[in-house]
């Protein structure tokens, strides 16, 4: 219990949509309310030099999208804020639902021009999964979009989620006046193109007020009072416990672009937000309170600073404080590391910490020792579970287009799929190099890192496979027969592990019929699987 209020001071949690729905525009805006930054990047446009903050691989930058998780922690109103901004392109969904593992909670934002979109339903499955407490933001309102009750119903109907509106839009598109705050019984004036600098607050105890008329004119005024008096029936005071146990999903209307309804959400993410929350692993719950250090890492980055290529792994604190210089126990490799460097994040730019708290995520040069999933104690045995690993769906061959660089491009392959997007595979009794990823994307993203970060040219060439199987057998003599007979569909994997590639939904049916002693695993967790 001795750092109890280390831990209620904290909020860790994800930003995430569907792409181009404004969440890293939102992500700036609560950098620059934490005085984290100073000038708001340009996320897509070419002419202007100062890029997203979030965006720190050139590839983001060139391309205008995020392709990586990136971690940020700030302060704001005495509260640490620990924000990871997701990659919202589809192919990247492996970083963001591992991401997902790592928060406390989630801010959704859903664009009012497209309302919700396909990756939006994949996302909320995750959370549905974990009942992570989410908070919805319409943002575009100052676009031409859906009729506010019609996108609020789509997203309810959409996302199985029931809202709690908790501020209400005047108008959307040209004739967007503001939004009126529920929670707060305050009225926010919209300006276009001020950036948020002339966001214009009224306090209002009563919507009857002659000055909403005044500043709404009679219509629009009216119509507020109708709308309010309606969610007000339907909705009520928020029930903060339902919205901390992922029953309900308060919902913000505004506009990231012109940092417009993003103060409001802030302040009310800081009251209600979850504090971090004990944990399962494979023998117990893990207190949140405990003294003892415990963490897993979710995530691990080669090359975030180009210049020194040096390796990040990305550990959240589950309980206990973490101490720099101190040994704790690596439970996979069963021996005491300990960091002399440990950082905390704004995207590209770290400085070392000293301490951390639950909550807290730390980053920690790694030469190798980690992957995804792996856990730090103060020396018990345990690992924290639901961290999601994926069979592959895609599998392309890496040519090597020029045999002088063979040593770099091996050592990109390893490092670059450590980071647990894109599989290794190497073809049984061969040298044959195969990747596989869950979308094409990846590859092309690959591709680039390895010739721009290692200096090695390569071209994919696909593979007619449809899934990866870990294979395990307690008849070690079955299993070296199964290798023999199909080797041109088997590989291992970067721990040595035996794979089956099968080439059709069909074959590995068959295959796992015909050999029962043989066991077919979709995930290469299995040391967690049989924990």
């Amino acid at each position: 219990m001795k750092y109890h209020n280390e831990v209620q001071r904290r909020r860790t949690f994800a930003i995430i949509s569907h792409p181009d729905a404004g969440k890293t525009t939102l992500t700036e805006k609560f950098l620059l309310f934490g005085g984290a930054i100073q000038v708001a990047g340009a996320v897509k446009s070419n002419k202007i030099k100062k890029h997203a903050t979030s965006d720190f691989m050139e590839i983001e930058r060139q391309r205008g999208i995020s392709v990586a998780t990136s971690v940020m922690s700030f302060e704001y109103n005495n509260t640490l804020i620990n924000l990871l901004d997701t990659p919202g392109h589809k192919d990247f969904a492996e970083d963001t639902y591992r991401t997902l593992t790592a928060v406390d909670s989630v801010i959704l934002v859903v664009d009012s021009v497209n309302g919700v979109e396909d990756q939006t339903r994949r996302l909320m499955e995750v959370c549905r999964m974990r009942d992570t407490p989410v908070i919805v933001f319409v943002n575009k309102m100052d676009r031409d979009g859906k009729n506010r009750f019609d996108l609020l119903e789509e997203i309810e109907k959409e996302l199985k989620l029931s809202l709690h509106p908790m501020s209400w839009p005047i108008n959307s598109g040209k004739d967007f006046k503001g939004v009126y705050n529920l929670y707060d019984k305050n009225l926010v004036l919209f300006t276009a193109n001020t950036k948020g600098q002339g966001e214009d607050t009224l306090a209002v105890t009563d919507l009857g007020e002659p000055i909403v008329d005044q500043k709404l004119g009679d219509t629009d005024a009216k119509q507020l009072r109708e709308d309010v008096e309606l969610v007000d029936m339907v909705h009520g005071q928020l029930n903060v416990e339902d919205y901390q146990a992922g029953l309900v999903a308060p919902v913000f209307f505004g506009s990231a672009i012109n940092n417009f309804g993003v103060k409001e959400m802030l302040d009310t993410f800081i009251r209600i937000a979850p504090t971090p929350k004990s944990r399962a692993t494979t023998t117990r719950e893990v207190d949140v309170e405990e003294d003892k250090l415990s963490g897993f890492i979710f995530k691990i980055h080669a090359n975030l600073d180009p210049k020194h290529r040096d390796r990040i792994a990305f550990l959240r604190v589950c309980s206990g404080r973490f101490e720099r210089n101190k040994y704790f126990h690596h439970v996979r490799l069963d021996k005491d590391v300990r960091f002399s460097n440990p950082y905390s994040f704004m995207a590209r730019d770290k400085s070392i910490i000293e301490d951390a708290y639950a909550g807290d995520v730390v980053g920690l040069f790694d030469t190798g020792n980690f992957k995804i999933g792996d856990t730090l104690t103060e020396g018990e045995d345990f690992y924290f579970t639901g961290i999601p690993s994926f069979s592959p769906e895609i599998f392309k061959e890496v040519v090597n287009k020029d045999p002088m660089k063979t040593k770099q491009l091996e050592k990109g392959l390893m490092q670059l799929t450590d980071e647990g997007v894109a599989q290794l595979f190497t073809q049984y009794g061969g040298t044959k190099k195969i990747i596989g990823c869950v979308g094409e994307l990846q590859f092309e993203v690959i591709q680039y890192r390895l010739l721009h970060e290692y200096g090695a040219s390569v071209v994919f060439n696909s593979m007619p496979f449809y899934k990866a199987c870990w294979l395990t057998s307690t008849n070690k003599q079955k299993l070296e027969d199964f290798a023999r007979f199909k080797q041109t569909n088997i590989a291992a994997d970067k721990d040595d592990q035996m794979v089956f590639l099968a080439q059709s939904e069909w074959f590995l049916n068959t295959e796992i019929s015909n050999n029962p002693d043989i066991k077919f695993h979709f995930t290469s967790e299995i040391h967690k699987e049989e924990a």
